[in-house]
């Protein structure tokens, strides 16, 4: 890295290491298309993440922040508190099918495979369809009728 860069963050972030990590990181944030907010200059993504913690143009706190958003696997999620919104009165609810007073929930009616099969095959269609199953046109569907048919 730049020997003067670096001597201009030292006393910013006093770690070398921690600096390295954290200039590294803003880097790579750079190259993904981050703004920048030093002149460029023609210099490359290392040299303008320096620059900027020499600036104080990026605050080492908050670049912490990101590094360690970045490399954690699993975030933490805030769990909202029990006592965030009060329940309402048993009496004021709405029935929950299993889960309150038995004697409020409906029966349901059991019915096996076999008993919704035969009831299927037993419906009839609503609308008559004179070709369900076959592939023919109107010609066939005349030579299936009645010849007497024909007739009239």
């Amino acid at each position: 890295m730049a020997r003067v860069t670096v001597e201009d963050c030292v006393d910013k972030i006093p770690n070398r290491f921690e600096l390295v990590l954290l200039a590294a990181h803003r880097a790579r944030a750079i190259a993904n298309g981050s703004s920048i907010t030093v002149a460029a200059d023609n210099d490359k993504n290392p040299v303008i993440a320096l620059r900027e913690i020499a600036d104080r143009m990026m605050a080492p706190d908050d670049m912490r922040e990101t590094l360690i958003n970045s490399i954690q696997k699993n975030t933490e999620v805030d769990e909202p508190e029990a006592v965030a919104a009060p329940l309402l009165p048993p009496d004021r609810r709405a029935p929950q099918l299993g889960r309150d007073d038995a004697s409020s929930d409906t029966q349901v009616d059991v019915m096996t495979e076999e008993q919704l099969l035969r009831g299927l095959e037993s419906m009839t269609p609503l609308e008559p369809s004179a070709n369900i199953g076959s592939t023919g046109g109107p010609r066939e569907r005349e030579r299936d009728r009645d010849p007497r048919d024909r007739m009239r």
